[in-house]
């Protein structure tokens, strides 16, 4: 728990060990740190220095830094030398031919038969030897790392952090939440977000402890779903497990107590009450609303949903009626809105006024995300899930009136500016204006931003990679990279078929992983001609995203003339897990403006095939997805900025810092803090 919070929020719990001299492990500790771009603050390094056990507490900071940036593995790269001596594709190809036939193994056309082929031929230590010293540069990402409180406060704070998020967490944040609500039982904080609310009972229903915050049959559900370790958002169907008698009791008080005003909300999951009533045996209990959902559920007993009377009423085209039952629901009202707009609703705004105090601060950030997108017309709809797969349709929808849309989002505008927290001044740091506000959780990792986030890169070379870790079978992934012209029309690629391209090079194709592997692509800022480059991660054949023991994918920056291993920790700008459910993965894309590479997190996969996925079979889909990322318009902190300005200042109100990073105090408001200044 102590290596999690460090990684989690670059606090290091004070350690509970004696007094002592740990002067010398101390100034060892700061070496080490800024080796890997981090440095310790100067009360962490007076309390390491000032301890019995230092030496334990040091390597555990240098254990969780080099996980958060992805450096505990050996990176070795299938060409020893890489970036420098990378052949040329066929000729690459001709020489693992002639290897094999010097083996005496019968030449084949499948490079994957060939002994040199795919599985590095040199040690991490043989590749060290290849290449000199990295030359530091000022120019070098230094992160701080800072003393935080005892263990028990910090794990407090991170429960209270991750339970009190306006936003839905990442898959690892849930379950380190779960964790954490283990460690914290009488601990109480407000929950906006229900699937945190189903960890946080499903925690109580095991210890046998009240449950609280139920007021839908979903939150019973999800309930059922999270103590079974299935999927708490319901996006993927869940095997429920066998409850204990008390626990099913518990499970059907709670259900009785909402079923009778939300019967209507079974339908859309009646496939899965209907596994849960096999579960729960409610036949047996005496509560007859609970028993009433699975009824429904099977189709015995009739109960009109919410949103089957809103289907009605457009199906009658009484757009009216519609809005007079969508006013019951604020948030679903303000997700129908396109909808409504589209077929001529009256009155809307004065209708959505009355909606947003009751709305959620992230669904009237998304409401004022779409409506920015939807005044001009569009060619293709790029759609994500929670779970990040991504698909394309036509755009057969007509754009919204503008003068309309102009309305409802001052309406939105206002609203928002009225939640805003008083403020005598607001600092906002550059590197965070083209930062989106999030609405959701985005990947584990280091440095990285929600979806649409852009960020600058210096430096001669861009080098991203790939690193997997297989846990059963044989895992072959691909980096590889897509490169686009200023009209995203296709230039050429990089990938285990092409090693190298106008100043793009790729370190070699490595087919197995049991170890862990990595691949590495260049990018050489004034040779490469493309304007776009696209990377993406091909799973070629074994294990998915979401099955490895591990994967992950960063990028850094450095100048040519610095030399240095392939993978060196000082350079790393963003490492970010790779868990979606698909075949392709985009982590992100990069754009040539002027003298340095401008950086747009995708987090998104695509379904791809169940085995051989190249880049040269899904260019064309990720030519649409790119050019759909970079038009989109998003609600980033420039326009959070903005929005404080019309609430302007007050004299005696706090300061308010808005940056990447935290600083020693906690003063500082990250990304992942953003959407409690818009929460009521």
């Amino acid at each position: 728990m102590r290596t999690t919070i460090i990684k989690k929020t670059l606090r290091v719990p004070i350690s509970d060990g004696a007094p002592g001299d740990g002067a010398a492990v101390a100034r060892q500790l700061d070496a080490a740190l800024l080796g890997s771009g981090f440095k310790t603050s100067r009360d962490l390094l007076e309390h390491i220095g000032g301890v019995a056990d230092a030496e334990e507490r040091a390597a555990e900071v240098v254990r969780a830094v080099k996980e958060l940036i992805g450096a505990r593995g050996q990176h070795n790269p299938y060409f020893k030398e890489f970036p420098h001596n990378v052949p040329d594709t066929l000729a690459f190809w001709r020489e693992c031919l002639r290897d094999a036939v010097a083996q005496g193994v019968k030449p084949t056309n499948n490079l994957l038969a060939l002994p040199k082929y795919g599985r590095v031929q040199h040690t991490y230590e043989e590749m060290l030897r290849a290449h000199d010293e990295l030359i530091p540069s000022l120019k070098d990402r230094i992160t701080v790392v800072h003393l935080g409180g005892t263990l028990d406060e910090e794990v407090r704070r991170l429960f209270e952090e991750l339970a009190s998020s306006p936003i839905p967490l990442a898959e690892a944040d849930r379950a380190l939440l779960g964790e954490l609500a283990v460690l914290c039982p009488d601990v109480e904080v407000e929950v906006p977000v229900r699937e945190n609310r189903a960890i946080l009972n499903a925690v109580r229903l095991v210890a046998q402890r009240p449950l609280e915050d139920i007021d839908t049959v979903t939150d019973v559900l999800r309930l059922a779903a999270e103590a079974s370790g299935g999927d708490v958002t319901l996006a993927e169907p869940t095997r429920f497990r066998s409850f204990r008698r008390p626990e099913r009791r518990a499970l059907l008080r709670a259900l009785d107590g909402v079923a009778a005003s939300k019967l209507g909300d079974v339908h859309q999951n009646r496939e899965a009450w209907k596994r849960l009533g096999e579960r729960l045996h409610p036949h047996e209990h005496p509560f007859e609303q609970a028993r009433d959902v699975f009824a429904v559920a099977r189709g015995e007993k009739v109960a009109r949903s919410f949103a089957g009377q809103v289907e009605m009423a457009f199906a009658e085209n009484d757009v009216e009626r519609a809005v007079r039952v969508l006013s019951n629901a604020p948030g679903m009202l303000l997700r129908q809105l396109d909808r409504l707009l589209r077929n001529g609703a009256a009155d809307l705004a004065g209708h959505v006024e009355a909606a947003v105090p009751e709305v959620s601060g992230r669904v009237l950030v998304s409401v004022l995300e779409h409506l920015a997108n939807r005044t001009t017309p569009d060619t293709a709809r790029v759609f994500a899930s929670r779970s990040r797969r991504v698909w394309i349709a036509d755009d057969t929808r007509p754009p919204l009136d503008p003068g309309s849309v102009a309305e409802i989002v001052e309406v939105v505008e206002n609203e928002l500016v009225r939640r805003l927290p008083a403020y005598s001044e607001l600092v906002v740091d550059d590197e965070v204006l083209d930062v989106v506000v999030p609405v959701s959780g985005t990947e584990e990792g280091f440095g990285v931003l929600p979806r649409g986030s852009k960020l600058s890169l210096d430096g001669d070379v861009l080098r991203f990679f790939v690193h997997w870790r297989q846990r059963a079978k044989r895992t072959d992934y691909d980096l590889s990279a897509l490169l686009l012209n200023e009209e995203f029309e296709y230039q050429g690629h990089v990938s285990w078929t092409r090693l190298k391209l106008g100043g793009a090079e790729y370190s070699g194709d490595v087919t197995e992983a049991p170890d862990g592997a990595t691949e590495f692509i260049d990018l050489h800022r004034k040779a490469v001609k493309a304007r776009y480059v696209v990377p993406q991660v091909n799973i070629y054949s074994g294990e998915g995203f979401d099955e490895v023991a591990e994967s992950m994918f960063g990028f850094m920056s450095r100048d040519r003339a610095r030399k240095g291993k392939p993978f060196e920790p000082s350079t790393v700008r963003a490492r970010s897990a790779m868990r979606g459910r698909g075949k392709v993965a985009l982590p992100a894309m990069f754009e040539r403006q002027g003298d340095a590479w401008v950086g747009t997190w995708l987090h998104l996969y695509l379904r791809g095939t169940p085995w051989g996925n190249r880049v040269e079979e899904n260019r064309d889909v990720v030519k649409l997805i790119a050019a759909a990322a970079l038009r989109r318009r998003y609600f980033t902190v420039a326009r959070l900025r903005d929005l404080f300005a019309r609430k302007k200042s007050t004299e005696d109100a706090p300061v308010i810092r808005v940056g990447l990073a935290q600083d020693a105090g906690g003063t500082v408001t990250t990304v992942a803090e953003l959407g409690k200044l818009l929460s009521d």
